[in-house]
């Protein structure tokens, strides 16, 4: 995993060494993804700039570094991420008719890959590369830059214009180090942050930038004096593995999904262990991360390096049932008891780590267990993907249900019911969840807490589907009423006809919550400490069997992933891992009444959002009123509030 970064401005270096003074400083704001090696390549005549910083895993020597030359320089890479099956690419290309014409000069993924594309051309090779990646290839023969995106966004890549042609980057702040990148901010992607709590792909938070979509390839052709630029063109999507899954449903019954199953995932994690670099797991104890650390044990001769964080606080602390399923499995276990302090000392850093605005509550967790794994290794596997191909969250399978339920009631009755719902306010909601106790349990004590039956009550009156599950899913669910400018919203993406409930939540969180949202928190926070995080679940070919299989594989009474359950209790018990839904969250609600709250009265001051003229700051004093008041839990509100202040601050 690395930091790539580059320049296509045809024309405009008539002075050769200032585009590599400036290929170079854009790669160096990279550093912290690459801290090994660096390179910059450069062809003045197209006006073409490629830089890398490498984090060295696969064939760690020079033979490995990037940018990498064809013969001749007519082809060019520089690639973030691992190709798992370019030892079986290698083997195919070795025997192909049109064999190599000279020597493998080394045994790295990326040889492979510029192979690949010189044997069968650009899409043909990503649509038979297995792996995690962004990158960019140019064509000097053709004079084509071409951008190009894993097929579930595990890797970041934006793009943006300037006067005279294109930048790319892994990250926004190799953008900002080119003088012709501007940063005016755009309003409709601040809508959408302030509703989602990240800036969905396409749309950056720059007008002049874009993230280019998970599968997709972007073609961009040097002429004269400028470019032109063709695409997002998409190789592979999850619209396409849904359509064919409903074509083509398993045939066989539930021991047999979960035997294919298995076969996959054991085959996707032997891949994913391969690495020149120290191997761990981060490890939640919940059934995603323990799954995959199980499979990572069972293929491994030495026990497997695991990390885990436990909170003080018992209902985020997952640190006892970590140790647990590691005891069990004979892993070599590192635990971390994080706490206020830490997480003040991390904040500061968010809006330099996360480049763009980003609220999700588990980046503090996220980065401080990134950074005890770094300690000890250099790439890490984990479970994330999990609840998303695998229907894990509450909305998949409560939330399906009671839309089920509900849809053919008139909305008058159903805006009754919301009324209901409201009419205990959110304190009531808790005292009689408290009152309740012992009597439920705790899963279903967890959602009745007042604030999400008020979200519940919110997203009940919806017209129909994808406005249920935006109420279910969002911060703000009308971010307009906060923003001083009028801007459109777009509206969720469109799943395939024929979609049940559930699965249609899982399409609208496969194509926007888990790329937007969860690979960028782990990716971020994973090469902050210069740490390769690997993810499993999101083997494409796991993503597309999952699709195949029925929802009831998925989802039983009350609780989902069903089939990796089945899996999973083949290699630990069912009682260290069969609990409720706990999450990877930071206990916020508090600590935003006791330690953090100077800091959020700061950055939240109405003088201070009023001359900044972006919201208005009269929700925002309300919210924040109300939950230092200890009336309601805003933390996900006032998060969302803050972490847009500390980037605005930073970098606006």
């Amino acid at each position: 995993m690395c930091g790539i970064s580059g320049i296509l401005e045809p024309g405009a270096w008539p002075e050769p060494n200032r585009l590599t003074d400036l290929a170079r400083a854009m790669s160096e704001v990279l550093g912290h993804r690459g801290p090994d090696d660096r390179g910059v390549f450069v062809d003045p005549e197209a006006g073409l700039g490629l830089g890398h910083r490498r984090l060295s895993i696969i064939d760690p020597g020079p033979t490995g570094a990037q940018p990498m030359a064809g013969p001749g320089n007519r082809l060019v890479l520089v690639c973030n991420g691992e190709v798992y099956n370019f030892q079986d690419l290698r083997r195919d290309l070795e025997q192909a008719p049109n064999a190599l014409s000279r020597p493998w000069q080394g045994r790295s993924d990326t040889e492979v890959m510029l192979a690949a594309f010189a044997a069968w051309g650009v899409r043909r090779s990503l649509a038979r590369f297995r792996g995690m990646f962004a990158l960019a290839l140019w064509d000097a023969g053709e004079r084509v830059l071409y951008l190009a995106r894993d097929r579930m966004g595990e890797k970041p890549l934006y793009y943006g214009l300037t006067p005279a042609g294109l930048v790319f980057g892994s990250e926004l702040k190799a953008l900002r180090a080119h003088p012709g990148f501007k940063t005016q901010i755009n309003a409709r992607a601040m809508g959408l942050y302030l509703n989602r709590g990240c800036v969905p792909a396409p749309h950056c938070i720059y007008e002049q930038a874009f993230k280019l979509p998970p599968g997709c390839l972007l073609r961009v052709r040097a002429a004269d004096h400028g470019v032109s630029v063709s695409g997002p063109e998409a190789y592979w999507s999850v619209a396409r593995a849904a359509e064919a899954g409903l074509a083509e449903p398993f045939e066989g019954d539930e021991k047999q999904a979960a035997e294919r199953m298995e076969a996959l995932l054991l085959d996707a994690v032997k891949g994913q262990m391969i690495s020149d670099a120290p191997l761990g797991a981060l490890l939640s104890g919940g059934l995603d991360s323990s799954l995959v650390t199980a499979l990572m044990q069972a293929q491994s001769s030495r026990p497997v390096r695991t990390f885990s964080i436990g909170f003080r606080e018992s209902a985020f602390d997952e640190a006892r049932d970590a140790a647990g399923v590691a005891g069990h499995l004979g892993t070599e276990h590192t635990e971390l008891l994080a706490d206020p302090a830490r997480a003040l000392d991390l904040i500061p850093n968010l809006p330099r780590i996360y480049d763009e605005p980003f609220s999700d509550p588990s980046q503090l967790p996220t980065l401080l267990v990134c950074g005890l794994a770094r300690e000890q290794v250099t790439v890490c596997l984990t479970g994330d993907g999990g609840d998303e191909v695998f229907a894990g969250y509450n909305r998949h399978f409560w939330g399906a249900r009671i839309w089920s339920l509900v849809r053919p009631w008139p909305r008058p009755v159903r805006r009754a019911l919301a009324g209901c719902l409201r009419a205990l306010p959110p304190r009531g909601w808790d005292r009689l969840n408290d009152l309740l106790g012992a009597l439920l349990p705790a899963g279903l004590r967890q959602r009745l807490a007042g604030d999400k039956a008020h979200k519940l009550a919110a997203a009940l009156s919806a017209p129909d589907l994808a406005r249920f599950y935006s109420g279910l899913a969002s911060v703000w669910p009308d971010p307009r009423a906060l923003l001083t400018r009028e801007t459109d919203m777009d509206e969720p993406g469109t799943p395939p006809a024929g979609l049940d409930p559930t699965k249609w939540m899982q399409f609208m969180d496969q194509t926007g919550y888990l790329p937007d949202d969860i690979l960028v928190k782990v990716d971020r926070a994973a090469m902050s400490f210069g740490l390769e995080t690997r993810t499993p679940y999101l083997d494409h070919r796991v993503v597309e069997l999952a699709w195949r299989l029925p929802t009831a594989m998925s989802t039983a009474p009350g609780r989902g992933k069903r089939v990796l359950r089945r899996i999973l209790y083949k290699y630990v018990p069912r009682e260290l891992v069969d609990r409720p839904k706990m999450g990877f969250g930071a206990p916020l609600c508090e600590w935003l009444r006791g330690p953090l709250r100077g800091w959020a009265l700061g950055l939240l001051d109405k003088k201070r959002i009023r001359a900044q003229g972006l919201i208005r700051p009269g929700p925002v004093i309300r919210e924040l009123t109300e939950h230092l008041s200890g009336r309601r839990d805003n933390q996900h509100r006032l998060w969302n509030l803050l972490m847009l202040q500390a980037w605005l601050e930073e970098h606006g």
